[in-house]
């Protein structure tokens, strides 16, 4: 016998006490009946109307929107941006925060992780609890960073450039987005007419003048004439198979970081801050203490960042190797590391090549796996090298804590955690945590 469909709840309205902040953006409140709501657009400690986006009767949880303040946080702003706000776009997720705010809500976040995955406190994971802005983000309440150099733009139906809203394929167009860096801002995206397309990537280079833009049309129609307000070079995706084709200009942009010069090309991953790339650089050489003569190990190593990071400070007497899974990125990290003939870069999934190198022991190790994080099959074998350092840079604390977890399995502990705000306004966060086998300093 079918069982009957369960009602939905989407539309219902609570009035909640807000509880401490989540991973991914929202806060945890529960109903006068039990059930748990993943509240967004509220601060922890206010009293709400939370609006059910998500859910049905007897679900585990629901997720919710606060579209009445009752009481508010001490931490709560108006919105700066026009476009944030319940129902409306889902890029950033805490415009209604102060900044410090934001920063201390990030903190709790990472210490939960830490907590619950890992069994670390702060102190264990050597973190004063702090999470550190980027260079030039500290910035009064009511003001926004302009830091985003990458922005993927959804068209509507009629060609508007927007942003979708949150968990939503829907489209809210906007005029301006406010955490777009000003290299992406002057090319006027939102002013153009993007018929046919389902999306328009734009990119600004940072420490060249490079600029991209990288269209994927509806199946069937047509590229526009594409004329902005900077010059630019086009790429186009095929939207039946992925694949990436240049359409005038360089396939490429060109990145600086830690005083050397980087080519991206195919719209492929680079940090998006502009002073990230540098930033994360400094805190893995600062944990690593690379020495002349080292043998390192570059893992996810996309286009070379970290590679040639280490290969600057091991010398002609050390060697890096990278591991790369993306085609393009692989090339490019080749171009980009040619100088260092004691650099080798392999293309494959770091699980399937690591083993396949015969390598038994290494010095150093840099891994900055995707949000997923690097898994225990990875670890196992990386603890397995006996690193002198471990340098772990993670975009996601759940990954990271996980991750951690099976490190200390292996004999490793965290030596220390530093965590930066390199996505002002939104949930994410970026970590560097530096390990050592247990046994020293003990």
């Amino acid at each position: 016998m079918q069982a009957e469909p369960r009602k939905s709840l989407v539309g219902e309205e609570y009035e909640v006490e807000i509880g401490p902040v989540a991973h991914g953006g929202h806060c945890i409140a529960r109903t006068a009946e039990g059930q748990v709501l993943f509240v967004r657009h509220a601060l922890p400690g206010e009293r709400v109307v939370a609006r059910v986006t998500e859910g049905e009767e007897g679900a585990r949880f629901l997720r919710a929107d606060a579209v009445t303040v009752l009481e508010a946080s001490k931490d709560r702003i108006d919105a700066p941006c026009p476009f944030a706000g319940p129902g409306r776009c889902g890029g950033c997720d805490w415009q209604h925060a102060k900044p410090g705010a934001q920063r201390r809500l990030k903190g709790e976040v990472v210490a939960e992780q830490l907590q619950r995955l890992a069994g670390l406190t702060p102190e264990e994971a050597g973190w004063d609890g702090t999470v550190m802005p980027a260079e030039g983000d500290k910035v009064p309440a009511g003001q926004v960073p302009s830091w985003r150099t990458r922005v993927q733009y959804a068209v509507t139906a009629d060609g508007r450039a927007g942003l979708r809203r949150h968990r939503s394929h829907e489209v809210e167009p906007i005029d301006h987005c406010m955490i777009a860096a000003e290299g992406v801002s002057e090319l006027g995206i939102e002013k153009r007419d993007w018929t046919g397309m389902d999306s328009v990537e734009a990119i600004a280079a940072t420490g060249s003048q490079d600029r991209q833009v990288v269209l994927t049309p509806k199946p069937g129609a047509r590229l526009p004439l594409v004329e902005l307000d900077r010059p630019v070079s086009v790429l186009r995706i095929d939207e039946r198979n992925g694949q990436v084709h240049r359409v005038h200009g360089r396939p490429f942009v060109r990145e600086r970081a830690d005083g050397r010069t980087h080519r991206v090309g195919n719209g492929g991953f680079w940090q998006v801050h502009p002073k990230a790339a540098d930033t994360l650089v400094t805190a893995v050489m600062q944990g690593l203490l690379p020495r002349k003569g080292d043998m390192a190990l570059d893992l996810y190593c996309g286009v070379g960042l970290f590679a040639g990071a280490l290969a600057d400070r091991v010398g002609e007497q050390g060697a890096v190797l990278g591991i790369e899974s993306g085609k393009r990125a692989v090339e490019d990290a080749r171009h980009n590391l040619a100088e260092f003939p004691r650099v080798r870069i392999e293309q494959g999934k770091v699980e399937s090549v690591l083993p396949r190198t015969g390598i038994t022991e290494v010095d150093l190790v840099v891994l900055d796996p995707p949000r997923a994080g690097a898994g225990r099959r990875t670890v196992e074998h990386l603890t397995s090298l006996r690193a002198r350092r471990i340098a772990y840079v993670a975009c996601d604390p759940a990954a990271l804590a996980r991750d951690l977890a099976y490190f200390r399995d292996g004999g490793y502990k965290v030596r220390t955690l530093r965590v930066f705000d390199l996505f002002p306004m939104t949930h994410h966060v970026e970590c560097v945590a530096i390990l050592e086998p247990a046994g020293k300093g003990a």
